[in-house]
């Protein structure tokens, strides 16, 4: 699927807010890159993190909060 696609399904399910977006996406990138295991079919080891975390935050796999 298409980096902007993702993003717009992202952004749908933050409720088109780009700034929480993209804290979550860095906030999880990070995760990844520190080992976390990926929610999604995706290889850390080929893919950038931050698509993986746009891939899960698009899927509904990481619930993200506008709280704390």
């Amino acid at each position: 699927m298409k980096i902007e696609k993702l993003t717009a399904q992202a952004l749908e399910r933050l409720h088109f807010d780009r700034y929480l977006l993209t804290i979550a996406v860095g906030k999880r990138a990070e995760e990844i890159a520190q080992g976390a295991t990926p929610l999604v079919n995706m290889d850390p080891k080929i893919e950038k993190f931050t698509n993986i975390a746009l891939v899960e935050i698009a899927e509904g796999k990481i619930i993200v909060s506008d709280e704390g």
